[in-house]
């Protein structure tokens, strides 16, 4: 990489695990040594060291080699350390495995140590002082003087520096005299096999065996002085411990052991010192009532939220927690806890309790499910967590009589969650993958509705892209003929004819503008479909969707709904609102600490409160459905004829000279304009011309298209073609029509409900028409083509989630075949590269789900001219 060591040790400390596996070895084994430096610097580990390189003084910042924690994490290290990885070449010899793991930690630190201080601008760059502790590789020159200093600054630096000798310095606390602390002295034999006892240093100084080891551990422990002035005492009189109040311990215990560990020194503490706690505002969770078994309203009436004081994990109530701390502060025990306490924090305490944060509805069922409040664990009583046990698991529901359907196991249980939560006035996103019949679930639900007469005086509201009203209508009346449906929708359209009916359905765009009338009528359940139509919380359409008031909210979606947090959430609000609070809370407590910092803990919250009210499933998982055949995936690399290989040169040439001059947006417009460009020359030289009668031999594409179809047709076999272009497609459909003397059928936007349902009809049941070409748009969602048994996906879009949802209109439950996808890419050509890149990055699969061809737009010029360049295939 042609990075500097930080910014490339910074990209790699937000680059999940995950996405890491593909790197080569040496980069995966730099990102464990970058993320082990950077928790380093944090904790302050690292000390500055003098070096001679040359005829060169410099300052390298190394961990704090002493201390047993950063040995322990340096061996881990040198496990995921390569051999042939970890050399390093001096003058003569190569250095040993172990020093070259050191060095490279060293080096990592120091990069990172010098980024930070760069600017500190209390500094003058031209302080030679500077340089020398601050600048990677701008050395002191080694020459009488400068050696003079070096020397100096290294006996200053020998003071923080605790030398490895046979016995070691123990500090060990004690509590047993409470409240009083003792502090002892004693030294711990390093050498031999286990761990030996501590001799206590009383011992140590009179016992003539060790007489010969006393100098280097005096020498170590007066090192200690600077930092721990109590030191001296213990060393130079006959004291066998310092003792402390709660509050001068305070500072010993904060402060001075936290330092003097860090430099090497063993530190033994009480285990209850170990699990030292501040006091916190926390809230317990009690029930006032036996809950009657209704919905979450019900409990939330016989739910009492009470603010205590949390110690750890035990509570105190506000009196009995104040009469405990009276007059004390630091190192305070309470019941068998140790507490740290200061003036400042009982009051602010005291305060937050006196006024205690407001919990509207929506805050107490979230932290409800998170089980904590701003990271303090929740108490609640064994009544409050049976009934919220029973609240949120799915009962049992038959389905409804009425449906003239066989439901899977899978859909039983998807249809009871939606009943369950429906029952309790929650909403749901069903979000199982393409192809599991979330319809069909949808549909049991408003039968079950229809049945309990749920439905007398409010209806329910189906809202769909225009291009799935019919496949609606066809499944509710195939499978639930009971209800009876309002379509609103066309030029005609009029509320005023609806009646009795049980569901209206409509479409976004009619919804959005005839919201008004819509939001004034009363839903008893709002269905909207595809629901990534309203991923975008600004949109004037996802604003019209959230406005009509319903009781029950569901959310049909067959694509992810986490490619963005930011889109989750706004699905989510949808199904129902203000549990993840408003978009502001959403990105402070779980967008940016996920997404920026991978923070699990944030996730593991995030997980906890969305899970009751969303269900995703898998085709691929067979616990889920087993009798779906195989989809084989095929690429077919086709050929550029030389006279499209010379038009696609041309293009680059032309239009990567106009690149490089630009910047900015102009210049994110022509990269897209050149990718646009050679997608069409790839797809055939007249799609780009926009002129001339198109011939197959003068598309390497197209002649492997015919190859496909001969097969295809001559075992009597159907398929679909996808491209993204109209144009493309209008191309095929003649170029077909001529080659298999027969109408290719031919599905785009502009199209009506009524003829875009005929087609559907003629491919599905009519045995002669087998070509079916669509536009991704158009086609790529909603369309149950279960008569293909091929899909091929003439050009490319780049993006996994939409070439997977285009895919799924063959991918189905009803296929009973196995279905072949066949994706044409042109070798040689970026189409081959950027497929390359995407399949073999996960970074940037997400990047083009949430973003399309954009990405391309913010490449440099060096790797955009790698990427466009015709290469030798």
């Amino acid at each position: 990489s042609s990075l500097p060591l930080w910014d490339w040790l910074a990209a790699a400390r937000i680059t999940p695990q995950k996405e890491t596996e593909t790197w080569p070895d040496a980069l995966q084994m730099l990102r464990e040594y970058a993320l082990v430096a950077l928790e380093l610097v944090r904790k302050s580990a690292v000390l500055p060291a003098i070096y001679q390189f040359g005829d060169q003084f410099t300052v390298l910042w190394e961990p704090l080699w002493e201390n047993p924690e950063i040995a322990t994490v340096l061996e881990k290290l040198k496990g995921v350390s390569p051999g042939h990885l970890m050399k390093i070449k001096g003058d003569a010899n190569e250095r040993s495995h172990d020093a070259a793991a050191e060095h490279l930690l060293t080096v990592c630190v120091s990069a990172i140590i010098c980024r930070i201080c760069s600017n500190v601008s209390k500094y003058k760059q031209d302080d030679w002082l500077h340089r020398l502790f601050f600048s990677p590789g701008k050395g002191l020159p080694a020459d009488g003087e400068t050696r003079k200093t070096a020397q100096s600054v290294q006996l200053w630096l020998k003071k923080l520096r605790i030398t490895r000798h046979r016995f070691v310095p123990v500090i060990k606390v004690d509590d047993q005299n409470y409240p009083s602390f003792t502090l002892s002295l004693a030294v711990r034999e390093t050498e031999g096999s286990g761990l030996s006892e501590p001799i206590p240093l009383e011992d140590f100084k009179k016992d003539p065996r060790f007489a010969g080891e006393r100098l280097p551990v005096y020498q170590n422990l007066m090192l200690l002085e600077q930092q721990f002035p109590d030191i001296s005492y213990l060393i130079n009189y006959d004291n066998p411990c310092v003792e402390y109040n709660p509050v001068s311990f305070e500072e010993t215990l904060l402060q001075v052991l936290p330092v003097l560990q860090d430099l090497g020194i063993e530190i033994l503490l009480p285990k209850a010192l170990q699990a030292l706690v501040k006091p916190k505002p926390a809230l317990k969770v009690e029930q006032t009532a036996s809950s009657s078994g209704g919905g979450w309203m019900d409990l939330q009436q016989l739910l009492s939220f009470n603010w205590k004081v949390s110690i750890g994990d035990t509570f105190l109530n506000e009196q009995e927690f104040f009469e405990l701390v009276e007059g004390s502060s630091g190192i305070v025990k309470l019941r068998d806890r140790y507490v740290h306490v200061t003036g400042a924090d009982l009051e602010k305490l005291r305060k937050s309790l006196e006024q205690p944060p407001s919990l509207s509805k929506n805050d107490q069922l979230r932290v409800l499910l998170a089980g904590e409040y701003q990271g303090t664990p929740i108490l609640f009583s064994e009544e409050v967590k049976e009934s919220i046990r029973q609240l949120m698991e799915s009962g049992h529901a038959e389905p409804p009589s009425g449906l003239q359907a066989t439901l899977r196991p899978y859909q039983v249980s998807g249809y009871q969650w939606m009943y369950h939560n429906t029952r309790l006035g929650f909403g749901s996103i069903l979000a199982d993958d393409m192809g599991l019949g979330k319809t069909l679930q949808a549909i049991a639900l408003i039968q079950k509705l229809k049945e309990e007469e749920a439905l007398k005086e409010k209806k329910v509201l189906i809202v769909v892209p225009t291009s799935l009203i019919s496949n609606w209508l066809r499944e509710l009346e195939q499978f639930a003929p009971g209800l009876s449906v309002f379509v609103y929708h066309g030029s005609s359209r009029n509320l005023g004819n609806l009646g009795d009916e049980d569901i209206l359905i409509t479409s976004y765009g009619i919804l959005r503008s005839d919201n008004a009338r819509l939001k004034k009528l009363k839903w008893r359940a709002m269905i909207i479909d595809e629901s990534q139509n309203i991923k975008n919380p600004q949109s004037a359409q996802t604003k019209a969707v959230k406005s009509v008031p319903a009781d029950t909210r569901i959310a049909l979606s067959g694509t992810p709904v986490e490619n963005r947090l930011s889109e989750y959430w706004s699905v989510f609000d949808y199904a129902n609102k203000g549990l993840l609070g408003t978009a502001t809370f959403f990105s402070k407590t779980f967008s940016k600490p996920i997404e920026e910092s991978h923070d699990q803990h944030a996730l593991g919250l995030f997980r906890k409160v969305t899970a009751p009210f969303v269900l995703r499933r898998l085709k691929s998982d067979k616990s889920i459905i087993s009798d779906l055949p195989d989809k084989v995936e095929n690429n077919h690399f086709c050929t550029l004829t030389s006279d499209q290989a010379a038009l696609y040169q041309n293009v680059v040439d032309s239009v990567m000279k106009d690149i490089e001059e630009s910047e900015g947006i102009e210049r994110r417009g022509l990269v897209l304009k050149l990718i646009n460009a050679l997608k069409q020359i790839c797809n055939h030289p007249v799609q780009y011309a926009k002129q001339g009668t198109p011939d197959p031999t003068d598309s390497g594409k197209t002649e492997m298209l015919y190859d496909l179809l001969d097969t295809i047709i001559d075992n009597r076999e159907k398929t679909l073609i996808f491209t993204q272009y109209t144009e493309m497609a209008e191309l095929l459909a003649g170029l077909l029509r001529e080659r298999f003397d027969q109408e290719p059928l031919y599905l785009h936007g502009g199209l009506s409900r009524k003829n875009r349902d005929e087609q559907v009809e003629a491919f599905q049941h009519h045995r002669n028409r087998n070509i079916f070409i669509l536009s991704l748009k158009a086609g790529g969602t909603g369309l149950n083509l279960t008569a293909a048994s091929h899909v091929i996906h003439y050009d490319l879009w780049w993006n996994p989630a939409v070439e997977t949802q285009a895919t799924d209109r063959a991918y189905r439950i009803g296929q009973d075949k196995k279905v072949m996808v066949h994706r044409l890419i042109s070798k040689g050509t970026m189409e081959e590269k950027i497929d390359a890149m995407i399949r073999s990055k996960k970074e940037l699969a997400e990047m083009a789900v949430s973003t399309g061809e954009n990405w391309i737009g913010e490449l440099g010029d060096h790797e955009l001219r790698q990427i466009v360049e015709l290469g030798s295939g």
